[in-house]
């Protein structure tokens, strides 16, 4: 599946986004961890790969401040620690 596939299937996540074909990857991630159901992110890590959605999702909230709801944080963490390891640090 396409990016541009991918983001036009779920616009729901991107409600607030003037144009949303134009997402950064971050934000991808953010809404799609956030707010999709399981079987968008299984397609978002199909679209964009395990490590590279693990490595935004680490960056992200390693930061100042984040925007993930903190269930969703803590299960992803458990997650890519365990589907990921190398990007955990």
């Amino acid at each position: 599946m396409k990016r541009e596939n991918f983001i036009q299937k779920r616009k729901f996540l991107f409600w607030s986004v003037k144009d949303p074909e134009k997402v950064s990857d971050k934000a991808l991630v953010e809404a799609t961890l956030n707010y999709g159901d399981w079987e968008d992110v299984q397609e978002l890590i199909k679209l964009m790969g395990r490590e590279k959605v693990s490595r935004i999702f680490f960056r992200q909230i390693g930061g100042k401040r984040d925007n993930y709801d903190k269930k969703v944080k803590n299960y992803f963490k458990l997650y890519f620690k365990k589907h990921a390891p190398g990007n955990s640090n």
